[in-house]
Parts: structure tokens; C-alpha cells; sequence
């Protein structure tokens, strides 16, 4: 989402106690935190895929610095909200498909914002997510070797399995996390990586929010 389309979406009277300050890089943001607090950072997933784990490894990394700030993402789609979700419900206050229509996205935010400055512990299940669906020791492992580049093969080996039972382990973790390729597969690894267990490195956010 662009940074006029973030200005749309807060523009709604609804939202008029809240002061909006957008940040297009991580030293911006670093800098703002440095002098003043914020009630809650808003990241927008986009870019390149390296932009978009910088973006998040900074929501690990501010669980850890600032965990009185509200940490909430704005996803793609449904398909990618349910993954975040699916992957790293802890300590997120809020995931919110762009794909809504405005009034929704609106609605959804609002809320949130008024959650204070408390995780919403249900985050998570706006999507729905069955703990039946959760991965396996061996499909989060295959996962996190996928983030780090290792092949099919390699996995294996780093694993001591068979190929064919890496390979099945892998087409399950697909299912349950409703991607169809290995670059879904891929997206849905770098989540895993970098926002599953807070503070492992640094990244950016696209807009802060301040309560009057």
C-alpha cells in the first residue's frame, strides 16, 4: 500500500485522535523511536522480499525494545493474513487484509486502536485458524531451512531423512498453509523466520501511529 493510500485508509473521522507519521525506511523509524513513544506501529507488507522481512524482523524487534507499542500488519490478501496469523500470532495486536473494502479496513483498524495498549490475544483467530492446522516439528524445521536457502536434498541430509519423506513433509506444510507453489511455500518460511521468534534482527515499518 502506498503511502497515499495509507493516508486514505487513516483518513476517516473515526481515527482523527490519533496523530499518523509515515516512515520509508528503518533509520527514519529508528530515529523517531529514539526521541518520542508511539501507541502503535502499522506494517504494511510490500516490496521486494528482502524488504519485506526487514519489515518484519523490525515487529520482532519491537516486541522486544518497546512492548507497550501495539504492533498491527496490513497483508496483501487473505491468503497472506491467515499465513501471519498461522505462523506468528504471539504478541501481534492485529492483522488486517488490504483487500477489504475501505469501511472495513476502517472498522477493523479503529478497532484495534482502541484495544489500548494491550495484545489483542485474538488476534489470530479474526482469521479463523484451527490449531489442527498447525505445522509439525519437521514441516517448521523444512520451513526454516527453505528461509536459509538449503534445497530439498540438503534438508534432507541436515534432517537424516529420506528425500521422498522431506518431500511428503513439505507438500503437507504446503495444505495446511493453502500455498501451491514454492514461492508461497517461501513467503510463508520468511514469516516463520522472522516474526516467530521476536528480536533476531532489524527491519522497517511503513507508518506509526500516536494517541493524543
Amino acid at each position: 500500500m502506498t503511502e497515499v493510500g495509507l493516508r486514505h485508509l487513516f483518513a476517516a473521522a473515526s481515527t482523527e485522535n490519533y496523530t499518523v507519521h509515515f516512515f520509508r525506511d528503518y533509520l527514519e523509524l529508528k530515529e523517531a523511536l529514539s526521541k518520542r513513544g508511539f501507541f502503535s506501529v502499522i506494517y504494511s507488507l510490500s516490496g521486494s522480499r528482502e524488504q519485506r522481512r526487514e519489515g518484519l524482523v523490525l515487529l520482532s524487534e519491537l516486541s522486544q525494545l518497546y512492548p507497550k507499542t501495539q504492533r498491527i500488519i496490513l497483508a496483501n490478501d487473505e491468503r497472506e493474513a491467515r499465513l501471519v496469523s498461522h505462523l506468528a500470532p504471539s504478541g501481534l495486536h492485529g492483522i488486517i487484509s488490504k483487500t477489504a473494502s475501505l469501511d472495513v479496513l476502517q472498522a477493523q483498524l479503529v478497532t484495534l486502536l482502541r484495544e489500548t495498549r494491550r495484545v489483542n490475544v485474538n488476534a489470530h483467530n479474526h482469521w479463523y485458524v484451527s490449531s489442527s492446522r498447525m505445522l509439525s516439528p519437521t514441516e517448521r524445521a523444512i520451513l526454516q531451512f527453505m528461509a536459509y536457502g538449503y534445497s530439498m536434498p540438503e534438508i534432507a541430509t541436515q534432517l537424516a531423512r529420506n528425500i521422498k519423506t522431506i518431500r511428503a513433509h513439505k507438500f503437507n506444510a504446503m495444505t495446511k498453509l493453502g500455498v501451491s507453489s514454492d514461492m508461497g511455500l517461501l513467503h510463508a518460511a520468511d514469516i516463520l523466520i522472522n516474526i516467530s521468534v521476536p528480536g533476531e534482527d532489524y527491519m522497517m515499518a511503513e507508518s506509526a501511529v500516536t494517541a493524543h
